[in-house]
Order: C-alpha cells, then sequence, then structure tokens
C-alpha cells in the first residue's frame, strides 16, 4: 500500500470518527433528555399519589358536610313528633283525670 493510499484511508477513518463523535453526543443529549422526562413523570406520579390522598380527605369532609343539614332535619321532625306526643298524652291524661273527678263527685 501507498502513502498516498493511507493517507486515503486515515483520512476516511477521521471522517467516519468525526461522524461517530457527534452520534455519540448527540445519543448523549439524548439520553439525558430521557432521563429528565423519566425523573419528571415520577415527580408526576408521586404528586398525583399526594392529590389522591388529600381527595380522599376532602371527600370524607365534604360527605359530612352534605349530611349535617339531613341530621338537623331528622331533629326537629323527631322533636315535632315528640312534642306532639307529648301533648297529646297530657290531653289525654286531663280529659281522664277531669272524668275521674266528675264521678268522684
Amino acid at each position: 500500500m501507498t502513502d498516498e493510499e493511507v493517507a486515503v484511508k486515515l483520512e476516511g477513518h477521521d471522517k467516519e470518527i468525526g461522524s461517530l463523535k457527534r452520534r455519540m453526543n448527540d445519543q448523549e443529549t439524548a439520553s439525558k433528555q430521557i432521563n429528565d422526562i423519566i425523573l419528571s413523570v415520577k415527580e408526576l406520579a408521586l404528586n398525583m399519589a399526594r392529590m389522591l390522598d388529600e381527595q380522599k380527605i376532602l371527600s370524607g369532609r365534604v360527605k359530612s358536610l352534605e349530611d349535617k343539614p339531613g341530621q338537623t332535619w331528622d331533629a326537629i321532625i323527631r322533636t315535632a313528633i315528640t312534642a306532639i306526643v307529648s301533648a297529646l298524652a297530657g290531653g289525654i291524661a286531663m280529659w281522664v283525670a277531669q272524668g275521674l273527678a266528675l264521678h268522684m263527685h
């Protein structure tokens, strides 16, 4: 092989090495971007898990707030029924007492 042929081959190798260096640099950049994306996805997953926990807590609080008016209404109805039954029982007791008082005289 002549000096000229060796020089041509070396020049070809230099071009290939340069091309491989550029491709390697591109690959390193892509790998870093992929790692950045992986970290971002992990962070998003953690944030979503925290938000889910907070949502569960808030759902419980909303449920208790929604149930409160129903509980108040139930208490009002119970009180009204108790008052009506008490008034009727008192009226009947008075009627019986008056009837007994009339029979005793």
